[in-house]
């Protein structure tokens, strides 16, 4: 099942209800990649996207993959080492950020078997959910870790997260007694991965990752300053304070 990697030219929005009404929407790229055969660039583009085992859960692996094995050996889950698809931002010149990393992971005979959703905060975080969509994309988890300093720890996500093909088209919404307060969508076209179209993306959003890292805490700055309320942050386990 081995597939070539893709960029997805995207935009990103976020849209709250509650306590207040705001909105923002920010343009980006993301990859998609095949986990047993990340992209080979050429050696002047490498600063350009890079896919560190570091960066995502635990950190103590020799790769990505063998963090997601691990990652779900402890869940009971043995992919018998079939194909896992990773959609996500790159290292770009060193830095990144991931808000959300999402893994489709496939039986060795391509069946689909299950989806882990990495979030990541910037309190240099992160938790990795562990679904089972049903035939529309569709899953459902317990909010299990703090992502906005604006909502408690409470509540339930509801996911649609087909796998990308021509078009990507996410949705999360989280779901607390009321109502829905907050969603989160991810829209995007596919683009082949060739030193043009990387180029004209980087051209386009230089230092995406840092950018979108920045755009996050402007605007927390702007829902503080119309006085939301502050959710106390509680301590979660990282890589760097692991013991």
């Amino acid at each position: 099942m081995s597939a070539p990697p893709a960029l997805y030219r995207c935009a990103i929005s976020h849209v709250r209800t509650a306590p207040v009404r705001y909105g923002l929407r920010h343009r980006t790229y993301m990859w998609l990649i095949d986990l047993d055969h990340p992209p080979r660039l050429p050696l002047l583009l490498r600063p350009l996207a890079r896919f560190d085992a570091h960066d995502h859960f635990d950190g103590d692996q020799p790769s990505v993959r063998a963090g997601l094995d691990a990652f779900l050996a402890a869940h009971g889950v043995d992919l018998a080492g079939g194909p896992v698809v990773m959609l996500s931002h790159a290292r770009v010149f060193g830095y990144v950020f991931n808000p959300l990393t999402l893994y489709w992971c496939h039986d060795h005979d391509g069946t689909a078997r299950c989806v882990v959703a990495e979030v990541h905060n910037t309190y240099g975080e992160r938790h990795s959910y562990l679904l089972f969509p049903d035939g529309t994309g569709t899953a459902h988890a317990d909010k299990k870790f703090y992502v906005s300093p604006f909502f408690p720890v409470d509540g339930r996500y509801r996911m649609r997260l087909p796998l990308p093909g021509e078009r990507l088209d996410l949705t999360v919404h989280l779901e607390r007694a009321g109502g829905r307060p907050f969603t989160a969508t991810v829209r995007g076209s596919r683009h082949d991965v060739t030193p043009l179209v990387l180029l004209r993306l980087v051209v386009r959003h230089p230092f995406s990752t840092l950018a979108v890292s920045a755009a996050i805490r402007l605007h927390g700055i702007r829902l503080y300053l119309r006085r939301l309320p502050v959710q106390p942050r509680p301590h979660h386990r990282t890589p760097e304070n692991a013991s």
